[in-house]
Parts: structure tokens; sequence; C-alpha cells
């Protein structure tokens, strides 16, 4: 979902669009006369930075797609409480 609103707008229904971009990951672009802003949830925020974070490390997507191809029958099981108690 995602919303274009007037910075005069947002003023009057604020807590609507807060409460919006909250409840339901709405995007709410702000328009004025110097440029746009957004707003957007601190999950949504969170999530963008977690993911620009994972993109930088090089060779992880690489990693990632190769084990996503990995048979199971070629995965190694792991004993987690002995590891753990080493």
């Amino acid at each position: 979902m995602s919303t274009i609103v007037n910075a005069t707008t947002l003023r009057k229904k604020l807590f609507e669009y807060l409460d919006d971009a909250i409840d339901v990951n709405d995007v709410i672009t702000v328009t004025t006369k110097k440029g746009n802003a957004v707003i957007i949830s601190e999950e949504e925020y969170n999530s963008i930075v977690e993911t620009a974070y994972l993109n930088s490390i090089p060779g992880l997507a690489d990693d990632i797609i190769k084990g996503m191809n990995t048979p199971t029958s070629k995965l190694k099981r792991i004993d987690w409480k002995s590891e753990l108690q080493d």
C-alpha cells in the first residue's frame, strides 16, 4: 500500500497516517515544495537496514543460493546438544 499526501493534510491527520504506517505497513509519501519525504514503520525501516547490511557481505547471496540448491541428502547432520557441551 502506498499513500501520497501533502504536508498540510499530513499535519491534520498525522496520527491516522502513523497508525496506517505501523498497522498495515503503508508507505506515506509526503510532498512538499522542497521535495518529498517518506514515512514508514520502524519494523519496515529495520528490515531495509538489515537487507542492506546482508547485501554488503561479499558472497553471502551466492552462498544462500548454493545452500538452497543443495539436496538435503548431501547436508551434514549436526548434534547441537553435543556441540554446545564441548
